[in-house]
């Protein structure tokens, strides 16, 4: 499998952070309109280098980056154009449908509600869709880190029939257990919203057994560290549930090898796959680590020993995970088995 044909292939991503995912001559000129004058440096290569978290070695080293990336999305006209570029950059890649997320409360800084940051990010997913047709819906985060999580679902809510499709809880993850915002996610649920939640990425299964039982995910950011409940061919009861409900995984092979600091054959993607786990391949921070879902693929191939059928089946569960409609999973569906097919 070349490259050229991995681009090619329609692809399906559930975990996509849009302010880990700006151009880096956005950022230098979203600074510039804004006054921003933090940047460490306004050379496109320097600034580059200095956003690549590839030698972080742990999420909070990792998440230093975007201290300055939300530093320019704070008005409406740069978080939709970001949106828009999102949705432009995604195409390029092979991408048909994305669930790109953020948290609004972030962009609060210079005085924009919640509700203006959904709607901008909105926008630029609807311009970005009819220029390329692909398909964006939001996941709204609250942070594990900040109080009043209650105020992010209730701003998602409001949103829920015109393009926000999920809730999920993103920052860091040891110390801030996801049952301190249990009623944050049950509101978003009582609305319609789907439930996402970051667990098992610097934390074990605990972590994971939390955003099921507390939070009620549906799927699961990153899970990884399920393997930390894993002996040989023995499942622990995390694990058991997580196979045999078939929960999916959002897995992040790339922004995981940076913030752990392990290597690519290390990674536990080919360990899960072939166990029967319910993975799904994803982006993460295309900025902070410097990737593309193509970037991915490969590195599944490359390292994993994916074969064209496997590629498939991931993509396939990302379909049967999206927060989506069944008539749009049938027609993702289609459109990936034809390529497929060909």
């Amino acid at each position: 499998m070349n490259r050229t044909w991995l681009a090619r292939l329609p692809k399906v991503e559930l975990h996509n952070h849009l302010d880990g995912g700006l151009r880096i001559a956005t950022v230098i000129e979203l600074a510039r309109e804004s006054g921003y004058a933090g940047l460490p440096t306004s050379d496109p290569d320097e600034l580059s280098k200095w956003f690549f978290r590839g030698g972080s070695g742990s999420l909070e080293r990792y998440l230093e980056g975007f201290e300055h990336t939300i530093a320019v999305l704070q008005t409406r006209p740069a978080i939709k154009r970001v949106a828009y570029e999102a949705g432009l950059d995604l195409h390029a890649d092979g991408v048909v449908y994305a669930e790109i997320r953020f948290a609004p409360v972030l962009n609060t800084r210079r005085g924009l509600r919640r509700e203006d940051a959904i709607e901008a990010a909105l926008l630029g997913f609807a311009e970005a869709r009819a220029e390329t047709g692909i398909r964006i819906n939001l996941i709204v985060d609250a942070m594990r880190n900040l109080p009043d999580s209650e105020r992010d679902a209730r701003a998602a809510a409001a949103y829920a029939d015109s393009g926000v499709v999920g809730f999920d809880l993103a920052g860091p993850e040891a110390g801030y257990p996801p049952g301190a915002h249990r009623r944050a996610c049950e509101y978003a649920a009582e609305h319609g919203l789907s439930i996402t939640i970051h667990a098992g990425e610097a934390d074990g299964p605990n972590s994971i057994a939390a955003a099921l039982d507390e939070c009620g995910a549906m799927r699961i950011g990153h899970g990884i560290r399920i393997t930390d409940d894993i002996a040989g061919a023995t499942f622990g009861p995390v694990a058991t549930r997580v196979h045999r409900d078939r929960i999916p995984l959002e897995v992040c092979p790339t922004s995981n090898l940076h913030t752990l600091g392990i290597s690519a054959a290390a990674h536990p993607l080919g360990e899960l796959f072939r166990a029967g786990f319910n993975v799904t391949l994803n982006t993460d921070n295309r900025l902070m680590s410097a990737v593309t879902l193509t970037d991915e693929f490969e590195l599944a191939v490359r390292h994993h020993g994916f074969t064209e059928a496997d590629l498939h089946r991931v993509t396939r569960n990302a379909v049967a995970g999206a927060f989506v409609d069944g008539d749009t999973r049938r027609r993702l569906a289609d459109l990936v088995d034809a390529a497929y097919a060909s």
